[in-house]
């Protein structure tokens, strides 16, 4: 499509993070991880394969779910943990980097939101406040019994699409840093 042989985007990511995606049209692949720098690990003791998110400790996980599994899975993983919900574009950076470090091959994953019964309004398994999406162009889709639950990194990275429950993806878990034990 473009007549150039690498095209460089760099995105902003709040709080002076960057992420850089490279497209080398000549080998046809992207390499997402290019100047991701991963968060720091996770500050809770037995939890140190979690990074550290805002205020969250999350784990990406590469064995494909249905979003209910997911979400059970997670709250089995660390107390009051759940599909991770996400607040700012900063966060939106980190979880690219943690997932294109540990699985480049297949970035699309569940994140905590679905939708509320056929109100159309989408609200975070972790009960905390909507005040931030970024769904792709023409998403969420509201076709009914379809699209119910978000997933991230379906047709632009760093974006939300609505998909169906039932389908099988990897998935990032995310519990509150208690700050009075780190």
């Amino acid at each position: 499509m473009e007549s150039f042989s690498f095209l460089l985007i760099t995105l902003l990511f709040g709080s002076g993070s960057f992420l850089t995606i490279e497209r080398d049209e000549a080998a046809g692949h992207r390499n997402l991880s290019s100047g991701c720098v991963l968060p720091k690990p996770c500050p809770m003791t037995g939890y140190k394969d979690w990074y550290r998110v805002g205020s969250d400790c999350v784990k990406y996980f590469g064995n494909p779910l249905t979003f209910s599994d997911a979400e059970f899975s997670c709250r089995s993983k660390a107390p009051g943990a759940h599909l991770v919900s996400v607040h700012d574009s900063k966060a939106i950076g980190d979880l690219i980097c943690i997932v294109v470090k540990l699985n480049p091959g297949n970035i699309r994953m569940w994140i905590g939101a679905f939708k509320l019964f056929q109100s159309g309004r989408f609200i975070w398994t972790d009960g905390s406040s909507w005040n931030y999406q970024i769904w792709a162009p023409g998403e969420p889709r509201y076709i009914s019994n379809y699209g119910d639950c978000a997933e991230m990194n379906w047709l632009y990275v760093g974006k939300w699409n609505d998909d169906a429950c039932y389908v099988q993806k990897n998935y990032v878990c995310a519990f509150k840093v208690m700050t009075a034990l780190i």
